[in-house]
């Protein structure tokens, strides 16, 4: 039988590698940044050129290669951080697999430029699709310059699967807060197509979040420290009243790197229960440190998931400590059993005998007898001073019937027509449009073959969906001007999103007067839109932009009226009256799509008079 398996080519095995760490843009910007903080740099560039397909480039000072070392690092399984399978349970760095720039090497054109602090020259190194182009000496300050140039140039495949510039960027722009997040006594920068996105420098850890999502956030945190023989919490978590309408302000850090944990997580909403709506998330920036040997950080190739020990007791821990903080800064209500004496009531007959209250009545009195009695000798009645009343007759002089029954014979009194039936003769059931409300979630309308029910939420967002669309496209929206312009504050890279979206918003019926980088003052709104609702319905449009970011214009503005009208939809729950149901049902089918919402889903359902028929026999 002739042998078939065989050894598969190293370029061919570093592709495949690749596929595992190297996603996406942003994936080589998690793997060098976590490279420049191993080296122990206290400065690091992060350069993006059309949202790192063209160029990622970081730049760092720390303490750089020597000529072998950096000829190594490109080979697979080559690292200086573990020597022996013990080492992957006591790790304190980023990389420590070495795949990661064999990886890179392997899918895009790479150029090392390094240097070490005691070393004249540097080393620079050309690497295209794991072939060495170029290894040579060159003038290089101390540290590390890696480019990584036309990423998936080798494999159009792979090219063909990235998603538009905005969707890749946000995704970089995620690694980058999540690596400058977990260490703020690095300095970071970072500059998209020639121009400064942030720029953080050295600071404490509330520094650094108030720094990447803008300087309101400050108001909204609520520290949290805890520390146990386990486990080491400190961080913030963000005040209910803030909650998000996405989950970007959610971040874990145990040791230092960042995570991804479903179970940790609901630990925060519990602490949460009750305090934030259905829908809102919470924020919370919470650094965990616990002993290397009880976690497992290699159970996957970007390592955004650890496997811990004992997660039960790690639950409990952060639960209380959340639950602690929010009650400690009276965000939420809390027992207190440590009583001030000051707030006690003073009650100064506590040693006096109580006395049994005695009532005395008058039995005699009566309020329309002019004379009374006096009262029994000996006892002492109460003082009744009643004043002389007329007769009772008088208060209604004047107001005898002076004319005569018959005067009144002539008037007619307006009055709805007597009917013998339900309906009127000649008229049928069926033409009567009649509509109840079911549990506040659903219209129910009689029709003419049986009955018709109408999920109200989807209805009226099919019904909003479509005016929004007539309002982006033929652009005669109407705006209701504030007595008080509306100023609200948004991280800078929710602004930007807000920025590119501001064509569209402003035919809805929005008017800004300022946009910024940090601050949005609106000064107009759509006459169907409250000013309280305007928050919620750009935190809404930001949260849907981040999740599916369209390419083309026609489906931005498809996105953009789906948003609208997902926010501002009426909701399960809300009850209405017999002209908002008529009027809900009589717009959802002077829609062009009515039987389905935006979402595709159904708006109404309908039963004959046959079915109803069925269930009887």
């Amino acid at each position: 039988m002739t042998d078939i398996i065989q050894l598969l080519p190293d370029h061919v095995a570093n592709q495949i590698a690749a596929g595992e760490v190297v996603q996406r843009p942003a994936s080589v910007v998690k793997e060098l940044l976590e490279n420049a903080i191993d080296a122990n740099s206290d400065t690091i560039k992060l350069i993006v050129k059309d949202a790192g397909k063209t160029l990622i480039q970081v730049i760092d000072n720390g303490k750089g290669m020597s000529p072998t070392d950096a000829r190594l690092s490109f080979e697979r399984h080559a690292t200086s951080k573990i020597r022996a399978a013990e080492d992957l349970f006591n790790l304190n760095t980023k990389g420590f697999r070495g795949e990661a720039l064999a990886s890179i090497a392997a899918i895009a054109h790479v150029e090392l430029k390094t240097k070490p602090e005691d070393e004249e020259l540097g080393t620079l190194i050309e690497i295209e699709g794991s072939t060495i182009q170029n290894q040579d000496v060159t003038v290089t300050p101390t540290g590390t310059s890696l480019s990584v140039k036309n990423l998936f140039f080798n494999i159009p495949a792979r090219r063909n699967f990235l998603k538009s510039d905005n969707v890749e960027l946000r995704h970089i722009i995620d690694e980058f807060h999540r690596v400058a997040l977990a260490h703020p006594d690095i300095a970071f920068v970072m500059y998209h197509n020639g121009s400064e996105s942030f720029n953080l420098p050295k600071s404490n850890y509330r520094q650094r979040v108030v720094n990447i999502f803008g300087a309101k956030t400050n108001e909204k945190l609520v520290p949290v420290e805890e520390e146990t023989e386990v486990l080491k919490i400190s961080g913030f978590v963000g005040k209910p009243e803030f909650a998000k309408r996405s989950k970007n302000e959610q971040f874990f850090f145990v040791n230092n790197r960042f995570i991804k944990s479903p179970y940790l997580n609901h630990a925060i909403n519990s602490a949460y229960e009750g305090l934030v709506k259905d829908g809102s998330y919470p924020s919370y920036f919470l650094k965990l440190t616990v002993d290397p040997k009880t976690i497992d950080i290699n159970i996957h190739p970007t390592k955004t998931e650890i496997k811990f020990d004992d997660e039960h007791t790690l639950y409990a821990i952060l639960r209380s400590s959340v639950k602690h903080s929010l009650g400690q800064f009276n965000i939420a209500p809390v027992l207190d059993f440590e009583r001030d004496d000051n707030l006690d009531t003073p009650y100064n007959y506590k040693n006096r005998s109580s006395s049994t209250p005695t009532i005395e009545v008058d039995r005699d009195f009566n309020p329309f007898r002019e004379d009374r009695s006096a009262s029994k000798a000996g006892q002492k009645s109460p003082s009744f001073k009643k004043e002389p009343v007329a007769h009772w007759e008088s208060l209604y002089v004047g107001l005898e019937p002076k004319e005569s029954s018959q005067e009144h014979a002539n008037i007619e009194f307006e009055s709805d027509a007597d009917s013998g039936s339900l309906f009127s003769e000649g008229t049928s059931i069926e033409s009567q449009q009649t509509t109840y409300q079911l549990h506040n979630k659903y219209i129910i309308s009689t029709i003419k073959s049986g009955m018709m029910i109408l999920d109200q939420h989807r209805a009226h967002r099919r019904v909003l969906y479509e005016g929004f669309l007539r309002y982006l496209t033929v652009e005669q929206a109407v705006s209701q001007q504030l007595l008080f312009p509306l100023a609200l504050e948004f991280s800078p890279t929710d602004m930007e999103i807000i920025e590119r979206l501001k064509d569209d918003l402003e035919r809805t019926g929005f008017v800004f007067s300022v946009l910024n980088n940090h601050q949005l003052e609106i000064t107009g709104v759509p006459i169907n839109v409250s000013e309280s609702e305007v928050s919620m319905i750009l935190e809404q449009l930001i949260s849907d932009v981040e999740q599916e970011v369209p390419e083309r214009s026609f489906s931005a503005t498809d996105l953009f009226a789906k948003s609208l009208s997902k926010s501002l939809a009426i909701k399960t729950g809300q009850a209405l009256n017999k002209e908002e149901q008529v009027h809900l049902v009589n717009s959802l089918f002077a829609c062009k799509e009515p039987s389905v919402s935006p979402t595709n889903k159904v708006t109404f359902i309908t039963m004959s008079v046959d079915d109803f028929d069925k269930k009887f026999m």
